[in-house]
C-alpha cells in the first residue's frame, strides 16, 4: 500500500531538515578543528582588555585606555544615532518628494521626478564619496571658516556652542548651573563646543538623500492607491487640498505605505555600515579596528550581525505594530 500524500510531504521535509542538520553539524566540526589546528581560541573576554585606540567620535565618555566592549558600545551609538537623524530626514524629505510628484505644477512634478530618477540609479557608497569630497574640498580651512555668530563652517565640520551640565546632573543632586562652551580657533581646529564632523555629516546627509528617493516612490503608490471617490467627496465637503491629504488621503494610504516603508528603514541602517568608507567611526568601523587588533574575528563578526538583527527585528516589530493600527484605522 502506497504512502499518502501527506506522508509523502512529511518524508520530505524530514529528509530535508536532517540534511540540513548533517551540514551544519559538518560545519561547526571542520570549523572547531580549524580553531584546535591553529592554537585559536573562541571567547568574550577580550571585550573586557584595554582597547589601546582612540575614536573620533563619541556620544559616550571614551579615551584609549578604556576597554574593547567600552568602543563597541561606542561604535553601537554612533550606528543608532546616525540611523536615527537619517530615517527622520529621510521620512520628511520622501514625504515632501512624494507629494511633489503628483502635484499639478509642472516645474515641481519634474524636479521631484529627476531627483527620484538620478539619485535612486547611483550607487550609494558613490554618493557618500562625493558628498564627503564636498564637505572637506569645497569649503574653507578652519582659520577662514564661514562664521555666522557664534558658528563656524569649514572643511574640520560644523563648530557650534554646546551646553555643559553642571556637576552631578544624572544623579538626585545637581551642583551649579548648566553653562554653555563656545567654539574657540585653536592650532588643530576647533575647540570647545560641539564640533559636527564632515564624516558624520556626509554620512547622515547621503543616507537621508538615498533614502528620502525610495521612500518618495512609496508615498506615491499610496497616495495613488486611495480611491479617487474619497477625494471627490472631500472636495466637495469643502475640503482644501491640503486638508484632503492629511486629513483622508495619508491615513488610508499608510496601510499601503508602512509594510514598504518598513524595509527601507531596515535598508537604510544596514547601509550605514559603509560609514567605514568615509572614516566615521560607526559599530563596523570600531569592529573592524578590534578585530585586526585582538584576532578575534568570529566573535566580532558574530557581535556585529547579533547587533544589527536585533536593531532590525526592533524597528519591524515597532512598524508592524504601527501597521496594525493603520490597518484597524482604516476600517
Amino acid at each position: 500500500m502506497g504512502l499518502s500524500e501527506r506522508a509523502r510531504h512529511l518524508l520530505v521535509q524530514c529528509a530535508l531538515l536532517v540534511l540540513l542538520a548533517a551540514l551544519v553539524w559538518f560545519a561547526l566540526a571542520n570549523l572547531l578543528h580549524n580553531l584546535q589546528s591553529r592554537a585559536i581560541t573562541i571567547g568574550f573576554d577580550y571585550l573586557s582588555q584595554e582597547a589601546g585606540f582612540e575614536i573620533a567620535e563619541s556620544l559616550l565618555d571614551y579615551d584609549a585606555s578604556q576597554s574593547y566592549g567600552r568602543a563597541f558600545a561606542v561604535g553601537l551609538f554612533n550606528t543608532l544615532f546616525v540611523s536615527v537623524l537619517a530615517i527622520l530626514g529621510a521620512s520628511l524629505l520622501g514625504l515632501l518628494l512624494g507629494v511633489a510628484r503628483l502635484s499639478t505644477n509642472w516645474l515641481l512634478r519634474t524636479c521631484a521626478t529627476l531627483y527620484i530618477e538620478s539619485i535612486r540609479n547611483v550607487p550609494l557608497l558613490l554618493q557618500l564619496l562625493l558628498w564627503y569630497g564636498a564637505l572637506t574640498e569645497l569649503l574653507p580651512a578652519a582659520e577662514h571658516a564661514f562664521q555666522l555668530g557664534a558658528v563656524f563652517l569649514s572643511q574640520r565640520g560644523l563648530a557650534m556652542p554646546w551646553p555643559i551640565a553642571p556637576a552631578g546632573w544624572s544623579s538626585a543632586l545637581i551642583d551649579g548651573a548648566w553653562s554653555v562652551s563656545y567654539p574657540v580657533l585653536g592650532s588643530f581646529g576647533f575647540e570647545g563646543g560641539k564640533t559636527v564632523s564632515p564624516e558624520f555629516a556626509a554620512l547622515c546627509f547621503g543616507l537621508s538623500i538615498y533614502a528620502a528617493a525610495f521612500i518618495a516612490e512609496i508615498i506615491r503608490g499610496g497616495i495613488l492607491a486611495v480611491p479617487r471617490g474619497q477625494i471627490d467627496a472631500a472636495q466637495a465637503l469643502g475640503l482644501t487640498r491640503r486638508q484632503t491629504l492629511r486629513l483622508i488621503v495619508l491615513p488610508q494610504a499608510m496601510r499601503v505605505i508602512i509594510p514598504p516603508l518598513t524595509s527601507q528603514y531596515l535598508n537604510l541602517i544596514k547601509n550605514s555600515s559603509l560609514a567605514v568608507a568615509i572614516g566615521y567611526p560607526d559599530l563596523v568601523s570600531v569592529s573592524s579596528t578590534t578585530l585586526n587588533q585582538t584576532g578575534q574575528a568570529i566573535e566580532a563578526m558574530g557581535l556585529m550581525m547579533l547587533v544589527y538583527l536585533l536593531i532590525s527585528l526592533s524597528i519591524s516589530a515597532l512598524m508592524n505594530g504601527l501597521n496594525r493600527r493603520a490597518q484597524l484605522a482604516s476600517r
